[in-house]
């Protein structure tokens, strides 16, 4: 059976002033995805728990948390226990993987990994059995709006051939750069879910635009 993609828009790119409203107008994703940054481990500063749990009292989709943190340990079990769908913690910042994997599982939620652009993904197959999802950045962490890079696809075919054979069990996440003009190489490479920023929130309906991208996508799959 033909891979079914699904798209997370992601609110680094939504009207920070009306996050209810944009949440509303994303009904028709898979996952919202929320952006994490503590000005430490990426330069910037973005929401946290507590704007994480106003938008999952209101979001009509799942939530996607993706924490660009230092010492996820100590914080990623409280977004799950907050509520989030999937929670993701960066290989570069864990000290302790499989701990975090196990509690934020405990807690409820699926357990992401995400590799940035330049860390192999040999450096971290061993860890990947405890976890559900793997994020693979196609851009620096950090910043909306960066141009797609596409060596990272090495890693996601790698990681298509193991979960297609059995060797693990992931969903394969996608996040930078994509938008229609990139959607359909990630697709092909073996990515399920799409983390897609300005491709859907500059859109005149992001609706519409979750719907043409989920087709570019479904699409390349087909072949």
């Amino acid at each position: 059976m033909p891979r079914e993609p699904k798209i997370a828009p992601s609110l680094l790119s939504a009207d920070f002033a009306r996050l209810a409203d944009e949440t509303a107008r994303v009904a028709s994703a898979d996952w919202l995805h929320f952006d994490v940054m503590d000005a430490h481990f990426v330069p910037n500063l973005t929401f946290g728990l507590p704007v994480m749990k106003a938008v999952q009292a209101v979001s009509p989709v799942p939530l996607d948390c993706h924490l660009m943190i230092e010492d996820p340990e100590r914080w990623a079990p409280e977004y799950a226990e907050a509520g989030a769908r999937n929670v993701t913690v960066h290989a570069e910042a864990c000290t302790d993987p499989r701990g975090v994997a196990r509690d934020i599982r405990a807690a409820g939620a699926l357990a992401g990994l995400a590799l940035k652009p330049g860390t192999p993904l040999e450096d971290h197959l061993d860890v990947l059995v405890d976890f559900d999802t793997l994020l693979v950045m196609s851009v620096e962490p950090g910043f909306g709006g960066q141009s797609f890079i596409s060596d990272v696809l090495t890693k996601v075919r790698t990681a298509r051939r193991l979960v297609d054979a059995g060797d693990l069990t992931l969903i394969v996440e996608i996040d930078g750069g994509i938008n229609a003009d990139t959607i359909e190489q990630a697709a092909e490479a073996g990515v399920d879910m799409f983390v897609a920023g300005s491709a859907v929130y500059g859109a005149d309906d992001p609706d519409k635009a979750i719907a043409a991208l989920r087709e570019q996508a479904a699409a390349a799959i087909r072949g």
